[in-house]
């Protein structure tokens, strides 16, 4: 069985790593190649191109990276024409996927849209596109499963896939021993992005919400979960701000060991509702990246908590509502109210419930390899 797969950013990578693993758990003898980082190809996988350097927000960044991009989508289709794939699994990166996944179709080859991105939030023109595309869209959040049937679009919920990609975790007190940490003392964790573009808007006015933060409460600590291969200059407006201890590659540990967190609006917001972290949520795009996108977006909320919830369960501050005071305002309430924060956990854990359990890669793996298999018997 020959396997294609392509995801562009790191959490797209994770998952794309966890369903390399169950698939060649269920096929020892399968072959995985395709577009991906350093998590798929540890699981197995033959990467034709890394995406490190590719992972982008923005009008401008994806324009300047446009030679790359394309140099990438003409060697995919090139090894897909030479392998053969028996089934093409596209991991969210939509605007890369729908295009390599049109090419592959045309020759061809079943396509599985697993991680599908968020047609119903925004661009719901695509919709269109995904089932002239996908054989097989698997989703991970049960509210898209009917959305995506009321378009026609074959498709099964397998649930979330973090629930597998979870490592084991350190103790709380032994995490934080371990960095030069009290346990009796608050800890405020900062998460604010794994892209260079998105640091550089992001970054600056969290490290000045951290101060404000820490000018109120002087004993809080404050944590650090940076992503791996991040350049050193990035994280230089943190170099205004004492103490920060950084953390590489352990986000998990992190947002378990914390008191509340400054997150910057993404998967993350799911991992820390995971582990039941009260958090703020906030993103800022570039002013005409913003006003471009805006009128595609159909969504009230943006952060993935509050869209699974149905509800805002956590403040979300977007563009110019993310402002150090608005963000180092809740930041101090939930470190310092009980009863916000007791609230706010119990939100977080109804979302944990509706994202299932364990699993989710093994049911994608199956379906994976059940409609390749269809070119056989089908």
């Amino acid at each position: 069985m020959r396997v294609m797969i392509s995801c562009g950013e790191p959490s797209g990578d994770l998952y794309a790593a966890a369903l390399a693993g169950e698939i060649l758990r269920l096929d020892p003898s399968a072959t995985i190649t395709g577009f991906g980082g350093d998590r798929l190809a540890a699981a197995g996988a033959t990467l034709v191109e890394n995406f490190s350097g590719l992972s982008v927000t923005g009008l401008l960044e994806v324009v300047r990276l446009l030679p790359r991009t394309y140099a990438t989508y003409r060697r995919l289709v090139a090894d897909a024409e030479a392998s053969r794939p028996d089934v093409f699994v596209a991991i969210d990166f939509p605007d890369f996927n729908f295009v390599l996944a049109r090419a592959l179709k045309k020759r061809g080859i079943p396509i599985v849209y697993y991680i599908s991105p968020q047609l119903w939030a925004w661009r719901a023109g695509r919709m269109k596109t995904m089932r002239r595309l996908a054989d097989k869209v698997l989703v991970i959040f049960p509210f898209e499963e009917p959305i995506y049937k009321d378009a026609g679009v074959p498709v099964e919920w397998v649930g979330h896939p973090l629930f597998d990609v979870q490592p084991s975790l350190d103790p709380r007190e032994a995490f934080l021993a371990r960095h030069g940490l009290d346990p009796a003392r608050p800890v405020l964790a900062l998460l604010p992005g794994s892209r260079a573009n998105e640091l550089r808007e992001i970054l600056p006015d969290v490290a000045t919400a951290a101060a404000l933060v820490r000018a109120q409460l002087p004993d809080v600590q404050l944590v650090l979960a940076r992503a791996p291969h991040l350049r050193d200059e990035l994280l230089q407006p943190l170099g205004a701000l004492p103490d920060v201890v950084t953390v590489e590659g352990q986000t998990d540990d992190v947002l378990a060991a914390a008191d509340a967190a400054i997150v910057a609006s993404g998967t993350v917001t799911v991992q820390a509702a995971l582990h039941e972290c009260p958090m703020v949520v906030v993103y800022r795009l570039s002013p005409l990246t913003y006003r471009v996108g805006r009128p595609f977006v159909h969504v009230d909320t943006y952060a993935m908590v509050n869209l699974i919830a149905g509800r805002r369960v956590v403040l979300e501050l977007i563009q110019d509502e993310f402002t150090p005071a608005a963000v180092a305002g809740e930041a101090l309430r939930l470190l310092t109210d009980r009863e916000h924060a007791a609230r706010v956990k119990t939100d977080l854990r109804e979302v944990r419930q509706k994202l299932g359990g364990p699993g989710a890669s093994r049911r994608a793996a199956d379906a994976v390899l059940s409609l390749a298999g269809a070119r056989y018997t089908g």
